[in-house]
C-alpha cells in the first residue's frame, strides 16, 4: 500500500497538511489535520515532500519531536465535521462493478454528538417490511458511534431510523426522554450520494436536534373550567370535528408561500416542506369529502411534481390526478379526483 498509518500527507483540495491515523478500507483513509478527524479518499491527499520543495523561498522542515502532553484529550472528538446538535451520518463504501467503476456497496452509519450531554439511545431501524435491526447503547459528549452497516439495495425499502435518546445524568430541567427519527426516500437518497461523489465528499448527514429539550411542565390541575379560564383551548370530544382545519380546493406550493425564511433554506428542506404541506392539505381533501383539489407545483424541474404523483398513486381515496394545461397555472398544477 502506497500509505501507512503515521505518514504526513497532503489535503490536495485544501493545501492542508495532516496524519494518517486509520484505514477505513483499500480507497478510504482517516486523516487528522490541527486535532479534527476525518474521512478522505487516497485520490485526495499526497505525500507533502513535492509541494514543500516547489515552493518560493521554501524554508527548511524542521523535525519536531511530538509532545506526550500533545497527545491528551479532555474530551474525545467526533471524527466528521458537522455542526453542533446530534447527527446521523452515512458513510458509503464503495465496490467495483462488472465494468469497473465504482459503485456503492453499502453504508457505515454512525450517530454524532457534537453536544455537551452524555447520551443513552435507544435505536431502531425500520423497512416497509417492519423492524430489522435494533441497538440499545450511550455515546459521549463531541463523540461518534459507529452503529452498523445497511446494504446499499436495501435503500428502496424506504427505510426509517428511529431514535429515543435520554440524559446519562437526569436533570429536573430537562426532558425525561425525547424521539427523533430520519425517513428518507430513495430518490433523495440517491441525490445524496450523488451529491457528494460530485464534490468529493466522505459522506452525507441528517440533523436528529440541535439540544436537548426542556422538560415540559405538566398542568396538576385537570379541572376543564380552571383550564379554560386560564388562557387554555378546551375542546370537546364529541365536536372535534368542528376544531379540524378547513380544506382547500386550491393549493399553492410555491415556497414563498409557505415560509417568510425560504431564502435561508436549502433545496432538501424546501422540498421536505413542501411535501409536508402537500401531504396535510390532502388528508384535509380526504377528511371534508372533497371532490377534487387542484395543488399548485410549478414547473421548474419536475422534481416536486414527481413526489406528489409518486404519493398520490399510494392513496387509496384518489380516483385519478392529472397535469394537464389549465388557463390559469398552465403545466404548473395537478387536478386530484377522489373516490366517493
Amino acid at each position: 500500500m502506497k500509505y501507512q498509518q503515521g505518514d504526513r500527507v497532503l489535503l490536495l483540495h485544501s493545501g492542508e497538511e495532516g496524519e494518517i491515523i486509520d484505514f477505513i478500507n483499500e480507497k478510504m483513509v482517516t486523516v487528522e489535520v490541527n486535532g479534527v478527524q476525518f474521512p478522505v479518499h487516497t485520490d485526495q491527499i499526497d505525500f507533502p515532500y513535492f509541494s514543500r520543495f516547489t515552493k518560493k523561498n521554501a524554508q527548511p522542515v524542521k523535525k519536531i519531536a511530538p509532545k506526550i502532553e500533545s497527545l491528551k484529550r479532555e474530551k474525545p472528538s467526533a471524527k466528521y465535521k458537522v455542526d453542533n446538535g446530534v447527527w446521523l451520518i452515512f458513510l458509503p463504501v464503495f465496490d467495483k462493478d462488472i465494468f469497473d467503476d465504482d459503485v456503492v456497496d453499502y453504508f457505515k452509519i454512525f450517530l454524532v454528538n457534537q453536544t455537551s450531554d452524555h447520551l443513552n439511545f435507544n435505536y431502531t431501524l425500520k423497512y416497509i417490511s417492519g423492524s430489522d435491526f435494533g441497538l440499545k447503547n450511550e455515546i459521549l459528549p463531541w463523540a461518534d458511534f459507529y452503529l452498523h452497516d445497511v446494504p446499499f439495495d436495501r435503500v428502496n425499502d424506504n427505510p426509517k431510523f428511529e431514535f429515543e435518546f435520554s440524559l446519562k445524568i437526569p436533570d429536573k430541567k430537562k426532558a425525561a426522554h425525547f424521539e427523533a427519527s430520519v425517513k428518507v426516500k430513495p430518490k433523495q437518497f440517491f441525490q445524496k450520494v450523488e451529491e457528494i461523489r460530485m464534490k468529493q465528499l466522505a459522506h452525507f448527514s441528517y440533523l436528529l436536534f440541535n439540544e436537548y429539550p426542556e422538560r415540559v411542565e405538566e398542568e396538576k390541575e385537570t379541572n376543564f373550567n380552571l383550564l379554560s379560564k386560564a388562557g387554555y383551548r378546551v375542546y370537546q370530544a364529541d365536536r372535534a370535528g368542528t376544531y379540524i382545519e378547513q380544506a382547500r380546493s386550491v393549493v399553492d406550493l410555491h415556497i414563498e408561500k409557505l415560509d417568510d425564511r425560504w431564502e435561508k433554506l436549502d433545496t432538501y428542506a424546501i422540498l421536505d416542506l413542501q411535501l409536508r404541506t402537500f401531504e396535510k392539505y390532502l388528508e384535509l381533501a380526504i377528511y371534508h369529502h372533497l371532490d377534487s383539489l387542484i395543488i399548485i407545483h410549478g414547473v421548474g424541474s419536475g422534481k416536486l411534481r414527481d413526489e406528489i404523483h409518486d404519493l398520490l398513486r399510494l392513496k387509496k381515496e384518489v380516483k385519478s390526478f392529472v397535469n394537464r394545461y389549465h388557463p390559469s397555472f398552465g403545466y404548473g398544477a395537478t387536478e386530484i379526483y377522489f373516490n366517493k
